[in-house]
This record gives structure tokens, C-alpha cells and sequence, in this order.
């Protein structure tokens, strides 16, 4: 049966394009309300929103960068200004920055990376928690790992791939910690997910096409695969799973 988010509150991060913006508009699919946060991408953002108003939800954007905590703070005041609470967090916001051997790397670009994908989903949980607790049962946070967490990552993405290992372990501690309100916790770590921005920009085409011959199912990921794990997660169905991280990579990395 279609999973029911009717009267949902939620908040996207990173959802001008690509994957969160897949994830706002699932949400929204199954009934729920939705913020479309965005760093620097009002126009892809705005055009997210419309299509969430034309499903009969309702729906902002809201720019905020979550590198900085009060920016966050912001972000998640407004969204609950907008929405009248917070049911569902969906930390979406992350970046690759760049491809660079451990050999060659610098102490800054490996916080940076940390910055914007482990750190941006602390700040954005933290910042939302009280009002995700005051949801209880129907509270959920869902964060955005990688299948780099388990595997290393591809050429040059050492540092991305311990700030997503990171995300897994932070969401297995949050989900210890809130638990006892009845909210979930858990992560999804996306494999390789064709037509998105992180690849058209880091993964060269014959790269890609590598990929995708190796993988299990035979095909490349869509953002709606990942759209569809959450909406799943964030529904009641989902009530008992907490501390999990759900593998969404064609069968590239079975455990």
C-alpha cells in the first residue's frame, strides 16, 4: 500500500536539485509538507516548490548555508515558523568539494569536507531536535551517508568518505539518544546514482560507464530510488527501524 505522510511536517536539506530535491518531492507525493532548503540554488529550489503547490502541499524555500550554525538555526526557526512544527529532517546537504589524494591533501580541505557532509548534518539535528521530539512517534531523522562510507570512495574521495562514515555513526548514537521519545534515526547511503550533478562533475563518462557495467542490477541509480527509501522510512511503517542504514546501490557493496 502507498505510505501516508498526510499532515507531515518536513525539512529537506539540499533540495534545490539532485537527490534531495528527489526526496522533497516524494515526500510531498505521499502527503507531506515541505521545506526545500537550498545553499545557492534559488532558481532550481523555486521551481521544486511549484511543483510541491501543485500537488496541494504546502511547500517554501529557504537559503541557508550549513556550514554556519546560526544560519542552521535559521533555518530550522523558519521552517517551523512556516509549517507549524517539525515532524520529519531529511539532512541531505553534502559535497564532494573535490577529488584530492590523501597525499596531496591539505589539513583544510579535509575540514571542509567534514565541514559541509558530517558536521552540516550535527548542526541541522541538533537545531531541530526539540521540535522532532515534541512529534514523538512521528518524528524521524534521516541522514545522507554514502556507499563511500563502507567502500573508501572512488580516486581522491578519502576525506568524503570518512566525514559520510561519519554521518552513519552519528545516526546510530542520535538514534540511542532520542529513541526513548519514540523518534527514529537512521541513514541511507546512495551508490551510484546516474544524472546527478556530483557525477556530471567528478566522475568522467567513461568512469560512469564502468559502473554501471559492474553493478548487480544492471542499471544505474535514479534519485527517485533514493526518494523512495525515505518516503519509506519516514512513514509509520518504518516505526520500528531506528540506528539503521539502508544501501541503496544496486548490490555494488552486499553485506
Amino acid at each position: 500500500m502507498p505510505f501516508d505522510l498526510t499532515g507531515r511536517r518536513a525539512l529537506v536539506t539540499g533540495a534545490g536539485h539532485g537527490i534531495g530535491a528527489a526526496v522533497a518531492r516524494g515526500l510531498a507525493r505521499a502527503g507531506a509538507d515541505v521545506i526545500v532548503h537550498h545553499g545557492r540554488s534559488a532558481g532550481p529550489a523555486e521551481r521544486v516548490v511549484s511543483e510541491i503547490n501543485a500537488l496541494g502541499r504546502k511547500a517554501t524555500a529557504v537559503a541557508a548555508d550549513v556550514t554556519d550554525a546560526a544560519a542552521v538555526v535559521r533555518l530550522v526557526d523558519e521552517s517551523v515558523a512556516f509549517l507549524g512544527g517539525l515532524d520529519v529532517v531529511v539532512a541531505n546537504a553534502g559535497h564532494l568539494v573535490g577529488r584530492v589524494p590523501v597525499s596531496d591533501m591539505s589539513e583544510d580541505h579535509f575540514r571542509s569536507v567534514v565541514d559541509v557532509n558530517l558536521l552540516s548534518a550535527f548542526r541541522t539535528c541538533r537545531a531541530a531536535l526539540p521540535h522532532v521530539r515534541e512529534a514523538g512517534p512521528a518524528g524521524r531523522f534521516i541522514l545522507m551517508a554514502s556507499q563511500a562510507a563502507h567502500d573508501g570512495g572512488g580516486p581522491g574521495a578519502a576525506a568524503y568518505a570518512a566525514a559520510k562514515a561519519g554521518v552513519i555513526g552519528f545516526a546510530k548514537g542520535l538514534a540511542k539518544e532520542i529513541g526513548g521519545a519514540g523518534v527514529t534515526v537512521n541513514a541511507l547511503a546512495p551508490g551510484y546514482i546516474g544524472d546527478t550533478a556530483f557525477h556530471g562533475t567528478f566522475t568522467a563518462p567513461e568512469a560512469q560507464r564502468g559502473i554501471i557495467e559492474k553493478l548487480p542490477i544492471g542499471r544505474a541509480g535514479t534519485v527517485d530510488d533514493v526518494a523512495g527509501a525515505a518516503v519509506y522510512l519516514a512513514s509509520d511503517e518504518a516505526g520500528y527501524i531506528t540506528g539503521a542504514t539502508f544501501d541503496i546501490g544496486g548490490g555494488a557493496w552486499p553485506r
